[in-house]
């Protein structure tokens, strides 16, 4: 038997925005619809017509969009007790969404009947059939998620189906069972949605899963492998408390290791840049140990590791980063050998002999700095200026004669004075500048020194600035790690600085920074 295709349905736009620190504007919930379109998602979850003003006005914009594959789904509930369906003002809201489907809540478990809707078992049902058969007449395509169908299923099997008759008989083309408190275990839930296939046939059922328990990606899996045709999920997995399923893990995992078709398989090269796209516009930090896309997801660090995956890339990385628009990154760090420092030396752009002198003194170099606090995993840029020290390569574009940095408060008001004293292209060159933070006066007072010489230097901006106390033990005089991330038009470098005195390992990082800039352009 062959395996039937997979239908993906997104609902970022109105489980994942229930994530904390989640919200979406009118246009970037636009946006977002394009691009799950363009990715090839088959089924759009655009909000719940009616419930805030910003969703209704993301209704009467996308109905205009001219999208080329995704259906774009409204949210709601079925009817309140003790009407009729078309009496029903949710539903009508549903209606006036103007969208082509329409995917309704219906209850499953009998707490939730008795309990919430304060209603009797049959008049649920009646209420579930009722509103498919008027969403259906109406010309809508109904999908039915079943709420907490897996706590209904143990608690009451037999009604549990029957729920799910009264939606077929109404009309809807699938049955969503969804793990609403996240708690079924993975065996668990594949055996109840394979019940559920056998009940109603093999191109019916979905499932929804939630994170509660850590395991919203493999109970959505184990659902797939139970005989769901359809998967609901979020990107990066936002969503209420612990979240709902990652679809950006789903996706991979359905076609590398389960061969399943969908439809927007082929553009799983497109992955991770769609993970950070979502990051972007939630402006949240991406997760660096997301799998398959995150930043760390292939890279190495232990000396082994790395000589092994620069051997045979499978011994190490489960699929070929690639696949997913993502690539092995080398760590360096006092784990590291020789293997490890020649490998991402090449991925910076050298060719080590591991063999020579100068290797090994620059790996002993590299453990002892890591021993004292730095760290170059992001600080590729502080990483090249090392090496290029250490190959007899680096060239001299400046010396530091001095800096000097002075902090005031006046009339309620701060502000920061750094002077700093350079010697380039055979003078040297006082200056001194203001700003609010100590950082940021070094960082400007030391370009203006080197602008005459080096006027590149005017496209280099201080982009990030993180922080850290090594060792906490000593109080105000612990050690600090500062990592500074600059940039200029094309590109993106991290540098870092360690000591004692937070202005010197900041000193550190921006010295670093602007070496690597004028050493990029060739200065």
């Amino acid at each position: 038997m062959t395996n039937p295709f997979i239908k993906i349905y997104d609902t970022t736009l109105r489980d994942g925005t229930q994530g904390e620190g989640i919200s979406f504007s009118v246009t970037d919930k636009l946006l977002i619809t394009e691009r799950l379109d363009q990715f090839g998602v088959d089924y759009i979850e655009g909000g719940f017509p009616g419930s805030n003003p910003r969703d209704i006005a993301y209704f009467a914009e996308a109905s205009k969009l001219k999208l080329k594959h995704a259906r774009i789904a409204a949210f709601g509930s079925t009817r309140r007790t003790g009407i009729k369906a078309s009496e029903d003002a949710q539903l009508q809201t549903l209606l006036a969404s103007g969208v082509p489907v329409m995917t309704l809540v219906g209850k499953t478990w009998m707490l939730h009947v008795t309990e919430i809707l304060r209603t009797t078992a049959e008049e649920n049902l009646e209420m579930i059939e009722d509103s498919i058969r008027f969403l259906v007449a109406n010309g809508r395509e109904v999908i039915h998620d079943a709420e907490h169908f897996f706590d209904g299923f143990r608690d009451n099997p037999d009604y549990a189906l029957r729920t799910l008759e009264a939606a077929i008989r109404g009309g809807a083309t699938n049955l969503t069972l969804c793990d609403t408190n996240g708690g079924t275990l993975v065996e668990d839930l594949r055996d109840i949605v394979a019940r559920v296939v056998k009940e109603f046939g093999p191109d019916k059922v979905g499932v929804h899963t939630h994170n509660d328990s850590g395991l919203a990606v493999a109970n959505s899996l184990a659902g797939i492998a139970g005989g769901a045709v359809l998967v609901q999920g979020t990107m990066n997995g936002y969503g209420e408390r612990t979240g709902n399923a990652d679809l950006i893990t789903i996706l991979p995992s359905l076609a590398l290791k389960m061969g399943r078709q969908f439809n927007c398989a082929g553009n799983l090269r497109q992955l991770r840049e769609l993970s950070l796209y979502f990051d972007e516009l939630a402006n949240l930090r991406p997760n660096t140990k997301s799998p398959y896309v995150g930043a760390s997801a292939f890279a190495h660090k232990g000396g082994l590791h790395a000589n092994a995956a620069q051997k045979v890339k499978s011994s190490y990385e489960h699929i070929d980063p690639a696949l997913v628009g993502n690539q092995t990154r080398v760590l360096v760090s006092d784990m590291a050998g020789r293997s490890s420092l020649v490998l991402k030396a090449r991925e910076l752009g050298y060719e080590l002999d591991d063999k020579a002198a100068a290797v090994r003194t620059l790996i002993e170099e590299l453990k002892e700095l890591e021993f004292r606090g730095y760290e170059f995993e992001a600080a590729d840029a502080s990483l090249r200026v090392l090496i290029t020290r250490a190959l007899g390569q680096a060239r001299q574009f400046f010396e530091i004669e001095g800096y000097r940095v002075i902090v005031e408060r006046h009339n309620e008001e701060l502000f920061a004075e750094a002077s700093v004293k350079v010697r380039a292209g055979g003078q040297s060159y006082h200056t001194v500048a203001e700003c609010v933070g100590p950082v940021g006066a070094l960082d400007k007072a030391l370009r203006l020194a080197l602008e005459p010489v080096y006027p590149q230097l005017k496209q280099l901006e201080l982009r990030d600035y993180k922080v850290r106390i090594l060792e906490g033990r000593n109080g105000a005089n612990s050690r600090t790690r500062v990592l500074v991330q600059s940039g200029d038009a094309h590109s993106l470098w991290g540098t870092v600085g360690v000591s004692d005195n937070i202005i010197e390992a900041s000193w550190q990082a921006l010295v670093d920074s602007v070496n690597y800039k004028l050493m990029k352009d060739g200065a």
